[in-house]
């Protein structure tokens, strides 16, 4: 009898465990219900999962996923990837994320970083900055010294914080090295982890433990035990999730696919410039009346910029890209935008003047800025489904914390999916994986957003005894600030924003790979600087927006 029992609960076992599949990526397959989830210890079938988008989100998702042993596939949109997009800044909370994943990873997007947490960032007044690029500090001397310089109004503690938790510092890496590794990480471990060119456009959640179909532009469908939902802010999956259409906007331009409009359009440029803090200062944020302007170094002797500005949706004057809008689709392409942007900078400081004549107008681009309330009352997960980053929690740039958090999504999904042991589990899971990133990301979604708000409708010129350029109640309320971030808010956003690392400390790891990188930084930049003096500025291809020239996806090949 005790024999019998004994094969009995074997084929039961088998039974769970078995998968009906036509081919090694299942099209077709029909995935039994509640069956064993294995581990390398554990018996079981791999945990499939579809993966919707192939940015930075969906990509870092498929090598977390892929390196615990689940069979992962990416449908990305475009037919073919090529190298397309401007820097993404990495906070230090995503490099211990990324170190935890991998370190081997970390180790080759060290090799392409750029660090700009420990040099000088900060806040500088717009109108008071000298024009000469120096470097003082952001006391309050010039209250009582009329003679000392006002330039800096707030540093921000990027590199105290990081310290305080023995963190990699926050720097920047361009998106195509960025993607280039991802991708080449998932290859080694599955050759065919992409389609592209076919994307996932909706899907059908078959109920607890009974997987997902997941329907595809060209009108097929694959089966899958979960769909992730990566596919960015006009996402197709959110989109039959919480019942929006896709890219639809209101007459007023205000509500976009269930985002909302920011208030804030922003142009953007790179020049190679060498300016005399290049090699000082990491990124300066310039404020003043109803904007501001911002500076980046981002490596080779580049300076990215963003010029903020509270205009109304649609104000277009650049492409964007990112709705494919040209030059010509303007409503004056012969506009030179480098003249527009500093006539709407009047008054400013050199610097930023400096900066703007040092970039080819061509180079020049814009979109407005849409992001989303956080979804307290509705889940990001709906049965199978799940949705991650842009896609359900897009947010302002100003913390540079998108990336950041698609990165933690893609941690946090693939630890708590690993712990399923069926798929009777999985719907289950992705609720707690909710419940686990609610919270934090909702704090930083706010922080985003509170950044520019307060930037734009509350920071004014900071008021001074020695002149008359801050005279408004917001420049007082702004000069009343100062010690409340200097001291109190600034030192808390950041802690709370490292205080998220996976790792722990690294104890003298971080200090040793920013000193590597110091010399090979300054040889890259001046190496550009003599180039540029010899040959002249460039066009910065490809642009900061613009997701490539998109290819033609299977389903338009085939309309021909």
């Amino acid at each position: 009898m005790a024999s019998d029992l004994q094969g009995a609960i074997s084929n039961k076992k088998s039974t769970l465990i078995q998968m009906t599949v036509s081919d090694e990526d299942g099209v077709g397959s029909s995935l039994s219900d509640n069956e064993l989830l294995g581990r390398p210890a554990r018996p079981g079938r791999p945990l499939k999962v579809a993966i919707a988008g192939g940015g930075v989100g969906g990509l870092t998702t498929a090598l977390c996923m892929l390196k615990k042993g689940f069979n992962v596939t990416v449908y990305e949109k475009t037919a073919a990837f090529a190298r397309f997009g401007g820097p993404i800044q990495f906070a230090s909370n995503a490099l211990s994320v990324i170190r935890e994943i991998d370190e081997g990873l970390f180790d080759r997007v060290m090799e392409k970083f750029t660090f700009t947490g420990t040099r000088a960032c900060g806040i500088k007044d717009g109108l008071r900055a000298d024009g000469s690029f120096r470097m003082t500090n952001d006391s309050l001397d010039y209250l009582w010294n009329p003679d000392a310089p006002a330039d800096w109004f707030v540093k921000f503690p990027l590199k105290q914080c990081a310290d305080l938790f023995g963190l990699p510092y926050t720097g920047v890496i361009d998106r195509p090295d960025l993607q280039e590794i991802l991708i080449d990480e998932c290859r080694k471990i599955k050759p065919d982890f992409i389609q592209n060119g076919n994307p996932v456009n909706g899907y059908i959640s078959k109920g607890k433990g009974k997987g997902v179909t997941v329907k595809l532009e060209d009108g097929s469908s694959v089966d899958a035990d979960i769909l992730v939902g990566s596919d960015g802010i006009w996402s197709s999956v959110r989109a039959q999730m919480y019942g929006e259409e896709i890219k639809k906007s209101s007459n007023d331009g205000q509500k976009r696919q269930g985002c909302t409009y920011s208030g804030y359009t922003v142009f953007a440029g790179e020049t190679v410039f060498k300016t005399d803090d290049y090699f000082d200062t990491g990124y300066k944020v310039y404020i003043g009346p109803k904007r501001y302007f911002v500076t980046s170094d981002v490596g080779g002797g580049r300076i990215q910029w963003y010029a903020f500005f509270a205009l109304p949706p649609g104000t277009k004057k650049a492409p964007s890209g990112w709705g494919g809008s040209e030059r010509l689709d303007q409503a004056d392409p012969e506009e030179n935008l480098v003249d527009y942007i500093k006539s709407l900078h009047e008054g400013w400081s050199d610097e930023i003047m400096a900066v703007l004549d040092a970039t080819s107008p061509d180079s020049v681009e814009q979109r407005d800025l849409y992001d989303r309330s956080p979804e307290l009352l509705r889940s990001w997960a709906d049965g199978n489904v799940v949705c991650i980053g842009d896609a359900v929690h897009p947010m302002m740039p100003n913390l540079g914390q998108g990336g950041c958090q698609a990165i933690e999504d893609a941690f946090i999904l693939s630890d708590t999916l690993e712990a399923c042991k069926s798929t009777e589990k999985l719907e289950d899971a992705l609720q707690d994986f909710y419940k686990k990133r609610i919270v934090r990301v909702t704090i930083v979604q706010l922080l985003s957003r509170l950044a520019s708000d307060l930037i734009i409708n509350a920071f004014d010129t900071p008021w001074s005894p020695h002149d008359d350029l801050g005279k408004s109640w917001k420049s007082y309320l702004t000069f009343f600030w100062k010690p409340i971030l200097q001291y109190a808010i600034f030192p808390a956003q950041f802690a709370y924003l490292y205080s998220y690392h996976p790792t722990g400390s690294m104890g003298g790891l971080p200090a040793a790979l920013e000193a590597k990188w110091r010399k090979r930084h300054e040889d890259s930049a001046e190496a550009a600087f003599i180039r540029v003096s010899e040959d002249g500025q460039y066009v910065a291809a490809p642009s900061f927006f613009k997701i490539a020239e998109q290819p033609e996806t299977v389903l338009a090949a085939k309309r021909k």
